[in-house]
């Protein structure tokens, strides 16, 4: 895999992964990415320029998507509408994105017989109770309870079918929650970290019971690699660092970390439909692939990603008055 079309690679996720194979591997990666709000060109700062292309475009243009994935030995499909808020205020980007984008791209590469590998989320599942010591896993039944889980949910269906009907070549992957280096700080960890630097309060949904299982964003992209190479085609891999937290729990431990009193922050209204619990049991990836987190503490994870934020103000600073305004109209 010398060459590869990664869509959605000036986001989040999808920057970190570019970052991650350049630094990794040989590979030449060519970026697709609409660079909406939440893609941006200056995640893919400092690349060499004979690796990595970027091109701004739909991964819903169905000509454009033909021509970058008929030269690309592999896709990596991370392009997606991800935020919950946003597809409760309007759920139409999330349907165009999530599905159309994920057929488009899939119907190209039944045409050129390439290597697919479809990033999903543990939020197609629905959620877990607060008490239940089950954790997903690949059987586990979909339950989506928001129009963005719902839209993930359609794509992950569709790559299955196109894997039983055309014969693509995918795989795919149902990951935790990330965190690390160039989130959008509309975010929970890097907003609570960036109101914390520009001197505001850090704001917590309801009493924060909800529990997510947090994962490092290099941990998962290695994770994404290894399935790639080495996993079976038509095989659905969950990703996990074992790093169930409620959301207390992170707050008061970014608080800590960052040497304020642990109650520095205020309550908020909580969001529509909160997911009470995610957990992953990712014992198929470790045992099949022999996949196994860098970070095996998730304070030292969240330790290095204050200190990014830290580190890089310029790229966040600009964002910031618009977050917090948009958060302020919604009483959040």
């Amino acid at each position: 895999m010398q060459s590869l079309l990664v869509t959605g690679g000036a986001g989040f996720i999808g920057s970190n992964f570019v970052r991650w194979v350049v630094g990794q591997t040989d590979a030449r990666v060519v970026v697709l990415d609409k660079l909406t709000y939440a893609g941006r060109r200056d995640t893919l700062d400092g690349l060499p320029g004979d690796r990595v292309d970027l091109v701004v475009g739909d991964i819903a243009d169905a000509h454009l998507v033909d021509r970058l994935v008929g030269a690309a030995d592999a896709v990596v499909h991370f392009a997606a509408e991800s935020h919950n808020d946003n597809s409760l205020r309007d759920p139409w980007p999330f349907i165009h994105t999530n599905i159309v984008g994920t057929f488009t791209l899939l119907q190209a590469a039944r045409d050129h017989s390439t290597r697919f590998h479809h990033v999903s989320t543990d939020e197609v599942y629905g959620d877990l109770e607060l008490d239940d010591p089950a954790r997903f896993h690949e059987t586990t039944p979909y339950n989506p309870s928001s129009p963005y889980s719902s839209s993930k949910a359609a794509s992950d269906l569709l790559v299955r079918a196109w894997v039983r009907s055309f014969g693509v070549r995918a795989t795919l992957s149902n990951c935790s929650n990330n965190y690390g280096p160039w989130q959008h700080i509309e975010k929970f960890i890097p907003r609570q970290i960036t109101n914390i630097l520009s001197g505001r309060r850090p704001k917590l949904y309801g009493a924060g019971r909800n529990v997510r299982d947090w994962i490092h964003v290099d941990d998962h992209n290695a994770a994404v690699w290894t399935i790639l190479e080495r996993g079976r085609l038509g095989e659905t891999y969950l990703i996990g660092a074992d790093g169930e937290k409620s959301n207390l729990d992170v707050m008061r431990a970014i608080l800590r970390l960052m040497g304020q009193p642990e109650d520095a922050f205020d309550h908020v209204a909580d969001r529509p439909g909160h997911d009470l619990r995610y957990a992953i049991d990712s014992s198929k990836l470790r045992a099949e692939l022999g996949w196994t987190p860098a970070y095996r503490s998730f304070e030292d994870g969240l330790a290095a990603t204050i200190e990014w934020y830290r580190g890089h103000e310029e790229w966040w600073r600009p964002l910031k008055e618009q977050v917090e305004a948009g958060y302020a109209q919604q009483g959040q």
